[in-house]
C-alpha cells in the first residue's frame, strides 16, 4: 500500500508530506484547492510527462517520492529482481525529480532507472482512476484487458505472443522472398550477364595487389636487372667482390687461430658469413636469370587490371573481396529463381506450422475468455444493480476473428439500463453517471482478484447524490477490505465512510499561495463533513447530520 507521499516545489505546493493508512482513505477540499495538483504530482511517479512549467521555484528541482509497503506482494519483488533493482525489504520507494534545466530523473529504491522501468514497477503498485478514464470502458481493447486479467491469461498470452511472433516472422519472410524472387526474375538476364563478367575475371582474394605488383616489376624490368647486376658484381662477379675478399680473410684467420688470444673461432664465424652471403648471391642470380622483359605478359596483366578497374566502376567498389560477395549474391538470387517454387513451398509449410501452433494457444485463451465473460457479466450486474440500476442487463459478447496480436477474439461489453431495451455498446446506451457507476463496479471486481496494493478514485462519484452516493461509498469501502483505497470526493456520504480523512486547502502568505493538506482529527472531520453537507456555513444541525453519517460507519 501507499504509506507516504512527499511533494516539493510542484505548482502551488512548496512542501507537503502525507502519511496514508491502510483501508479506506478519503481526500476532500473545495474546488480549486489543489487536489488535482497532488494527483498530478503522483502521476509523475507512474511515468507521467514531466514539464518545467510545474516548478514552483524555477531555480530548484521538484521532487515527488512515494513509499509503498510491498510485504504481501511477491510479484513486485520479482519485477525488482528481473530488473536488478535492490530489494529494500518490505518498503519500496519511487522517486521522480525534475530539474530547472528540464531534465527528468527516475529512481526505484534510490537506484536510477529508465522511465519504462519506473512505469513497469508503478503499474504493479497503484491504479489511478479519474473521470476521463471512464471513456476507457468503451474501448474494446480495455474490455479485453479486463477479461484477460480476470481469466488469469497472462502466461497464456506470453506464450501466444511468442507463437504469433514466429507466425508473423514466417509471413514476412514469405512476402520478402516472393518480392525478391519477382525482382530477380525481372533482372535475371542482367544478373546472369554481370555474373558471367565477374566469373570471367577469375577473382580471388589479394588479386588486385598481386597484379599491380607484377605490373610494376615488368614495367621496370630494365632498371631492376641493372640493380641486380650491380649487386652481384659487389658480391661475387669480380676479384674484388665481397666473397673473394672474404675467402682470403678466412685463410688469414685460419693462420691466426691459436696465435691471437680470444680469436680461435674467428675463421668459423667468417665461414658462416660466407655461407649466408653465397645464399644471398644465389637468390639474386636465380631471380636475375628468370627475370626477362616480356611485353606480352605485361600487356596481359594490364588488360586484367583494366577489366578489374572496370568491374570496380560498374559495381561502385574498389575491393576484390566485395566483387566476390556480389558474385555470390547473384548466384544466390539466381538459385532462388531456379528453385523458387520449392523455396516458397518450404516457407508456406513453415507459416502453416507456426499458425497452427499460435491457433492452439489462442483457442485456450479464447475458452478462458468465454468462461470468464459469462461469470463476469453476472458479477458485474450483481455489483452495479445496488447503485441505482435495478433494470441493468449486462452481456459480454465474445466474437471469433482472424489471428491478431491479442488472439482470435473481439470483446464487446453490452448494456441495457431500462426494460424492453436491447443491450448496446456502452457508448450508445449509458449516461455519464451510469458509466461512472459501471466503471466503479468493474474496479471493485478487478481489485478483488488482482494483486494491486492501492487504487485511487478521483471524483468518480461526480453526478450522483443521496442513496446512490451512499451505495458508491459502500462499494469503495468494500474494495478497501482487500486493497488500500484513496478516494478524492465532494460527497459527504462517501467521505464519512473513510478510515482516514485528509483535507486539501489553500493558505495565503503576504507574497504567495500554497496548497496544503492535513489529516483531520475527529472534531475537524465532523466540521468538514458538516461543511460538505451545508455547502456554506457550519451550524449545529449540519454537525449533528455529519456526526450521524460518521456513526453509521463505525
Amino acid at each position: 500500500m501507499l504509506t507516504s507521499l512527499h511533494i516539493s516545489n510542484y505548482a502551488l505546493i512548496d512542501v507537503i508530506d502525507i502519511d496514508f493508512s491502510s483501508g479506506f482513505n478519503v481526500i476532500t477540499g473545495e474546488t480549486g484547492a489543489g487536489k488535482s495538483i497532488i494527483l498530478g504530482a503522483l502521476s509523475l511517479i507512474l511515468g507521467g510527462r514531466a514539464d518545467t512549467k510545474v516548478l514552483r521555484d524555477g531555480g530548484k528541482k521538484s521532487i515527488v517520492e512515494a513509499i509503498f509497503n510491498i510485504a504481501k506482494y511477491q510479484n513486485i519483488k520479482q519485477i525488482l529482481k528481473e530488473n536488478d533493482l535492490d530489494d529494500d525489504g518490505d518498503n519500496l520507494s519511487l522517486r521522480r525529480e525534475i530539474t530547472p534545466q528540464g531534465r527528468s530523473r527516475a529512481f526505484v529504491n534510490d537506484t536510477p532507472v529508465t522511465l519504462d522501468i519506473l512505469k513497469e514497477v508503478a503499474l504493479q503498485l497503484v491504479d489511478i482512476h479519474s473521470q476521463h478514464q471512464n471513456l476507457l470502458l468503451a474501448s474494446n481493447e480495455y474490455q479485453l484487458q479486463i477479461i484477460d486479467a480476470l481469466a488469469d491469461n497472462k502466461k497464456r498470452l506470453e506464450q501466444y505472443a511468442e507463437k504469433y511472433g514466429e507466425y508473423r516472422k514466417a509471413m514476412k519472410q514469405y512476402v520478402a522472398l516472393r518480392k525478391q524472387i519477382e525482382q530477380s526474375r525481372n533482372n535475371q538476364e542482367f544478373m546472369r550477364f554481370q555474373l558471367q563478367r565477374l566469373d570471367e575475371a577469375n577473382l580471388y582474394p589479394g588479386m588486385l595487389e598481386e597484379l599491380e605488383h607484377q605490373r610494376d616489376i615488368l614495367a621496370n624490368v630494365t632498371e631492376i636487372k641493372d640493380n641486380l647486376g650491380r649487386m652481384l658484381s659487389y658480391l661475387c662477379d669480380s676479384q674484388t667482390a665481397i666473397l673473394s675478399q672474404l675467402k682470403e680473410s678466412i685463410s688469414i684467420a685460419e693462420e691466426l687461430d691459436g696465435i691471437v688470444d680470444d680469436a680461435s673461432d674467428v675463421s668459423s664465424r667468417l665461414n658462416e658469413v660466407k655461407i649466408e652471403l653465397q645464399d644471398i648471391a644465389e637468390t639474386y642470380q636465380n631471380y636475375d636469370r628468370n627475370l626477362n622483359a616480356d611485353p606480352a605478359q605485361l600487356e596481359s596483366i594490364e588488360n586484367s587490371l583494366a577489366d578489374l578497374y572496370d568491374l570496380f566502376r560498374r559495381h561502385n567498389t574498389n575491393s576484390v573481396d566485395r566483387l566476390i560477395e556480389i558474385a555470390a549474391d547473384y548466384r544466390k538470387q539466381l538459385s532462388e529463381v531456379d528453385n523458387a517454387d520449392e523455396l516458397l513451398k518450404e516457407l508456406q509449410h513453415k507459416i502453416l506450422h507456426a499458425k497452427n501452433e499460435a491457433l492452439e494457444v489462442a483457442r485456450e485463451i479464447s475458452e478462458a475468455r468465454k468462461a470468464q465473460a459469462e461469470s463476469f457479466a453476472a458479477e458485474l450486474r450483481e455489483t452495479a444493480v445496488p447503485l441505482g440500476m435495478k433494470n441493468l442487463t449486462v452481456k459480454i459478447d465474445v466474437a471469433q476473428t482472424e489471428l491478431s496480436p491479442t488472439g482470435i477474439d473481439e470483446i464487446e461489453f453490452l448494456f441495457a439500463f431500462n426494460k424492453n431495451q436491447s443491450p448496446l455498446p456502452i457508448r450508445n446506451s449509458a449516461s455519464g453517471g451510469e458509466i461512472s457507476r459501471i466503471m466503479l463496479s468493474v474496479k471493485a471486481i478487478v481489485a478483488g482478484k488482482m494483486q494491486l496494493p492501492s487504487i485511487i478514485f478521483d471524483e468518480v462519484d461526480t453526478g450522483v447524490s443521496g442513496e446512490i452516493a451512499h451505495r458508491m461509498g459502500l462499494l469503495m469501502q468494500q474494495i478497501s477490505q482487500n486493497i488500500q483505497v484513496i478516494a478524492i470526493t465532494h460527497l459527504p456520504q462517501v467521505a464519512a465512510k473513510g478510515v482516514s480523512h485528509y483535507k486539501v486547502f489553500k493558505q495565503d502568505s503576504e507574497t504567495e499561495t500554497n496548497t496544503c493538506i492535513t489529516r483531520l482529527n475527529d472534531s475537524q472531520r465532523i466540521d468538514e463533513i458538516a461543511l460538505m453537507l451545508s455547502g456554506s456555513s457550519v451550524n449545529q444541525a449540519a454537525r449533528d447530520n455529519a456526526l450521524s453519517l460518521l456513526r453509521e460507519n463505525e
